[in-house]
């Protein structure tokens, strides 16, 4: 059984920082980082990417925070009528998935660049950034699941329990590792981000199942499903969409490098 340990917070002065926030910060930037090298490794421009990375997690913790409070916490609203602009209060990672993904529509439109041009980038950035974000989550245990007697189990104060922040994390990094082995297969080229939603929209399905249901403040449930499963079954269509879907001719082909100094013009269309 693994111990119960919450990562004490760092006080510096009247500033108080958060192990959760910390290991989030850390997982963003490392995405920003890998979503740059890879980039530059598929012979594209990385710049327009370091200028997305703001808007990205700026929209994704805005929209985080609202998929938490109206769909998992609704009872929240009742706090304060400001609750809706604490967006430090409570955070859904689908959530901020969902915020992400508006913000890369917009972004790359408004660009006039082609997302499926950095969607392998996107994999192999999104996957262990978030995987390291999730140990935050494992880092403070604010994900228990149902008592259990399983070799992984978590020794919490009221008896051992599922820790999905811990399985999340574990499921990410070994996910990283398969695309990372398949980057180079030639029959996945452009197909790396699909394939990443369907490996994690099935692991997190079943983790979901484990979610407790028997203490103070637990999710919402709508039809024995929680939101986040929902948001599974539409990451699973598009993964499946986006696997099996015919291979444009040249498609498995590295596009040209392009000059770093004109971002604009990288797969415009």
């Amino acid at each position: 059984m693994i111990p119960y340990w919450h990562a004490p917070s760092i006080e510096l002065g009247p500033l108080k920082i958060e192990p959760f926030g910390i290991l989030v910060a850390v997982g963003i930037l490392l995405a920003a980082r890998l979503l740059g090298r890879n980039a530059e490794r598929e012979g594209l421009n990385p710049e327009p990417l370091a200028d997305f990375a703001p808007w990205g997690v700026g929209v994704g913790v805005v929209v985080g925070h609202w998929v938490h409070l109206f769909f998992y916490h609704p009872e929240e609203l009742s706090k304060s009528p400001f609750q809706i602009l604490k967006v430090w209060d409570g955070l859904s990672s689908f959530g901020g998935l969902l915020g992400g993904i508006l913000a890369a529509v917009v972004f790359f439109k408004v660009r006039k660049l082609r997302f499926s041009d950095y969607a392998d980038s996107f994999a192999l950035g999104v996957a262990p950034g978030w995987a390291v974000a999730r140990l935050g989550c494992f880092a403070v245990h604010d994900h228990p699941g149902v008592p259990t007697d399983f070799f992984l189990a978590v020794a919490f104060p009221g008896g051992p329990r599922h820790d999905l922040g811990m399985y999340d994390a574990m499921a990410l990094f070994a996910i990283s590792g398969v695309l990372y082995a398949l980057r180079n297969a030639g029959k996945l080229k452009g197909r790396l981000l699909p394939l990443l939603a369907v490996l994690y929209a099935a692991c997190r399905f079943f983790f979901d199942f484990l979610r407790a249901t028997d203490m103070a403040y637990v999710d919402a449930r709508y039809f024995g499903l929680t939101p986040a499963q929902y948001g599974c079954i539409a990451l699973a269509l598009y993964g499946i969409w986006g696997v099996l879907r015919p291979q444009a001719p040249g498609a498995a082909s590295s596009p040209p490098p392009s000059s770093p100094k004109s971002p604009g013009t990288v797969g415009a269309r």
